[in-house]
């Protein structure tokens, strides 16, 4: 996958909004949006959005279809809008809305720390879906750390790609809830257990931000090294 200065190619192009208001969705928040991560997004090989509610089939998105499915499972009206006309064009002319989650380019999480957090919390189940990592780092477990999060400041390499540690991740409501698999993965119930260890033990943190220094296509098993 490609990953430019701003963004990773295909990521933060659309958000979920109350039709009403236009406000956009804060399942860390507000309760009625609590069952928005069992909704399921896709991108099609020419770059359409499609989604997919519970017991429903794929639908292109936005479009007057999609918004009706979504806007019944959540129970009250909603719709996809796009963050910018670029992203949706040719097949949207609709009103668009702002990114909330705008506070860097990357989200890098190792599986050292999901393995602490689940030493910490064993009935629990850390998988990094709830956290929505841009890049995953498989490495071995560190005793007693969430490591990444002393990297702060310093410069690594993932295959081509190099990047600059900016700060924690700092973790909110939205990692506690109830989310759905994808394909064949099964999915996870609501979990308050998770945060209140990471409040405990890490600051509220897990993972990292990052900069993006040197851009460039990363795939499934590329090295990571620090510079």
């Amino acid at each position: 996958i490609s990953v430019g200065l701003k963004t990773v190619d295909g990521d933060r192009l659309f958000g979920l909004v109350d039709a009403s208001d236009g406000e956009i969705a804060r399942p860390d928040r507000e309760a009625k949006w609590h069952k928005v991560p069992l909704i399921r997004a896709r991108l099609t090989g020419d770059r359409r959005l499609e989604v997919a509610v519970p017991g429903g089939g794929w639908l292109p998105a936005p479009d007057p279809e999609s918004d009706r499915a979504i806007s019944a499972f959540l129970g009250f009206e909603a719709s996809i809008r796009p963050f910018g006309a670029e992203d949706a064009a040719p097949f949207y002319a609709g009103p668009l809305t702002e990114a909330r989650y705008a506070k860097a380019p990357i989200h890098l999480l190792t599986t050292a720390s999901l393995a602490r957090l689940k030493a910490l919390h064993p009935e629990g189940t850390p998988d990094p879906r709830r956290f929505r990592p841009n890049i995953v780092v498989d490495m071995a477990p560190v005793e007693g750390a969430f490591p990444e999060t002393e990297w702060i400041g310093r410069k690594l390499a993932v295959g081509d790609l190099e990047l600059t540690v900016s700060e924690p991740c700092r973790r909110c409501g939205f990692t506690i809830i109830a989310q759905g698999g994808f394909s064949d993965e099964p999915g996870f119930d609501t979990d308050p257990g998770i945060l209140r260890n990471l409040v405990r033990h890490n600051a509220h943190n897990l993972g990292v931000y990052c900069t993006v220094d040197r851009p460039a296509r990363i795939g499934i098993g590329a090295p990571m090294r620090f510079l």
